[in-house]
C-alpha cells in the first residue's frame, strides 16, 4: 500500500532543472562583499531592486497606508477579518488603472474582469486549470521561462509543446515554427488548447512585434477552440524602443473584429496575466492577476483564487500607492531610466569580456551569447561551461537549455537584483575567466595560462535539461 500520493512522490516538478540547481548552489555560498567576498554572485534571479528607495520614500510620506489607518484612525481590525476572494474594489480599480498607464492608456481594463491571485505563478496555473484538461497542450515559444515547466504542468497535467525559435531572426515567432509545433502536437496525439507567450520575453528581454502578435491572434482565430495567453508581467520594464504592444491593443486595433459576428468570440479567448513582482519589484507581496473578458473564466478563476489570496493588508497598502497618480508616473519614468542604465553597464561589461548578447529593450536580464566559449556545439558542452561559471567564476546564471533553447551556448544573465559594485565585480570575474580560457578578449591575444580543471562537482548534473532538448529535436 502506498503511503503517499503519486503527486507527492513524482519527479515532474522541474526542481532538478539547472535553473533551480544554480539557486541551490548560490544559497550554499552566497556572495557578500564583507563576509564572503569569494562567494557566488546571484545573476539567475529576475528581481528589480533598483527603485526600492522610491517605494520607501512613498511609504515614509504616507504613514496612514503603511500603518493601516484611514483618516488617521486604525482600520487594523477591519483588515484582519475575513476577506471576500473577489478582492477589494479599490485595489482592483487601482491595479487596472496602473496597467492602463503602463500601456500609455491605449487600452483600458474593466475591474469586473480581473481576478486577483497570489502572484503570476498562481495566475498562470489557474488559467491552465480553466482552459485545458489533463493531457491537453499549450504551445510556447522557446526559449521560455524555466518555471513554466512547474507552473503550467506539475499540478494541472497540461503538456507544453515548444515553438522552436532561433537566433537566425533574433528568436522571433514565425508562422513556420508555429505550424511545426502544432503538427508536432498532433503527432503526439495532443489536443492543442492554445498558445502562451511572455511579452516582453523572459529570457530574451525583448518585446514582441505587432506582426508576431497578429500572427498568434490569426492562429487562434482560425482554430476556434483555442486560447491565447499573454503573460505581460514585464510590461512596465520596457526601457528602449520599440515600445511595448499589449495583445489587448492588437485586439482593439483589428478592423476585422469590429463586427461582433466576425470576432467569433475572439475577445473571450484572449487572456492577460500581470503581476507587480517585476515592475514594482514586489515579488514578496505575492500580487498577481488574470484579466479576461470571458465571464465563465473569470467566475471559475475567482473561485479558484480562494486557494491563494492576496492579503487585505497588502491590497489596502497598494491601492493607496497605485492610486497616487503623481507617484506612479514618476516611479515608472525613473525606474525605466535606471533599468536602461544598468542594462548598458551589463552589456558594456560583457563586451569588455569579449561576449555579446541579443539586443534587448526590456526586462531585468540579457540573453547572452557564449557559444564561442563551448568546446563543442552540444548541450553537454553548455552544461560543462555553466558549471565552470558557477564554481570557478562564482556567478549563477541560467543556461539556455533550462529555457529549452535549441542552440547550445546561450545564457540568461540578470542585472537588476544587485548593486552596481557587485555587477562590476561579476564582469571582472567573467573577463578573467574568458582570458584564462581563450587567451583572447576583443581580438587581443594574451599570454595563455593553464586552465583550472574542475575535479569535484558538488551537485548533480541536470540531465533533465539535456534529455528535454534531445526529445524536442
Amino acid at each position: 500500500m502506498k503511503l503517499l500520493s503519486t503527486k507527492a512522490t513524482c519527479n515532474s516538478h522541474g526542481q532538478d532543472s539547472s535553473y533551480f540547481l544554480g539557486w541551490e548552489e548560490y544559497e550554499k555560498n552566497p556572495y557578500d562583499n564583507v563576509h564572503n567576498p569569494k562567494g557566488i554572485i546571484q545573476m539567475g534571479l529576475a528581481e528589480n531592486q533598483l527603485s526600492f528607495d522610491l517605494l520607501e520614500s512613498w511609504l515614509a510620506k504616507n504613514p496612514d497606508a503603511s500603518g493601516f489607518k484611514r483618516d488617521g484612525k486604525s482600520i487594523f481590525r477591519e483588515l484582519a477579518l475575513f476577506q471576500d476572494y473577489h478582492g477589494m474594489p479599490a485595489f482592483k480599480q487601482a491595479l487596472v488603472d496602473f496597467m492602463a498607464e503602463i500601456r500609455g492608456n491605449k487600452v483600458t481594463f474593466d475591474p469586473n474582469h480581473i481576478v486577483l491571485t497570489a502572484g503570476s505563478t498562481s495566475a498562470n496555473e489557474t488559467l491552465m486549470f480553466c482552459l485545458a484538461e489533463k493531457g491537453e497542450a499549450f504551445l510556447l515559444p522557446t526559449p521560455y521561462y524555466p518555471g513554466f515547466d512547474r507552473d503550467l504542468k506539475w499540478r494541472t497535467g497540461v503538456e507544453i509543446v515548444p515553438i522552436h525559435c532561433t537566433s537566425s531572426n533574433n528568436f522571433q515567432v514565425t508562422e513556420q515554427a508555429l505550424q511545426q509545433a502544432y503538427q508536432e502536437a498532433q503527432k503526439r496525439n495532443l489536443k492543442v488548447k492554445g498558445v502562451m507567450v511572455t511579452n516582453p520575453s523572459n529570457p530574451l528581454g525583448t518585446t514582441m512585434s505587432r506582426s508576431e502578435l497578429n500572427l498568434l491572434v490569426d492562429f487562434i482565430k482560425e482554430n476556434k477552440d483555442m486560447h491565447l495567453i499573454s503573460d505581460e508581467i514585464y510590461s512596465g520594464t520596457v526601457f528602449s524602443s520599440p515600445n511595448f504592444i499589449s495583445v489587448m491593443e492588437i485586439l482593439k486595433d483589428r478592423n476585422d473584429f469590429n463586427n461582433s459576428k466576425d470576432a467569433d468570440n475572439i475577445f473571450e479567448r484572449v487572456h492577460v496575466v500581470y503581476s507587480l513582482s517585476k515592475d514594482l519589484g514586489l515579488p514578496g507581496f505575492r500580487v498577481g492577476a488574470i484579466y479576461s473578458e470571458n465571464d465563465t473564466v473569470v467566475a471559475a478563476a475567482t473561485k479558484m483564487s480562494s486557494f491563494g489570496l492576496i492579503s487585505s493588508q497588502t491590497q489596502y497598502l497598494l491601492s493607496a500607492m497605485l492610486g497616487d497618480k503623481k507617484f506612479t508616473k514618476n516611479y515608472l519614468a525613473e525606474n525605466l531610466k535606471r533599468l536602461k542604465k544598468r542594462q548598458n553597464k551589463l552589456v558594456s561589461g560583457l563586451q569588455k569580456a569579449g561576449i555579446s548578447c541579443l539586443e534587448s529593450n526590456a526586462g531585468l536580464f540579457c540573453w547572452v551569447d557564449m557559444r564561442h566559449l563551448l568546446h563543442s556545439n552540444t548541450f553537454e558542452a553548455e552544461m560543462e561551461l555553466w558549471k565552470k561559471i558557477v564554481y570557478q567564476v562564482g556567478l549563477n546564471i541560467s543556461p539556455g537549455s533550462s529555457c529549452h533553447c535549441t542552440e547550445p551556448g546561450w545564457f540568461r544573465v540578470c542585472f537588476a537584483n544587485m548593486s552596481e559594485e557587485t555587477l562590476k565585480l561579476a564582469m571582472k570575474r567573467l573577463k578573467a575567466f574568458v582570458v584564462e580560457s581563450t587567451g583572447n578578449v576583443n581580438g587581443v591575444t594574451t599570454k595563455s595560462t593553464k586552465r583550472n580543471l574542475l575535479t569535484k562537482w558538488v551537485f548533480r548534473l541536470s540531465s533533465r535539461d539535456q534529455r528535454d532538448q534531445q526529445e524536442e529535436r
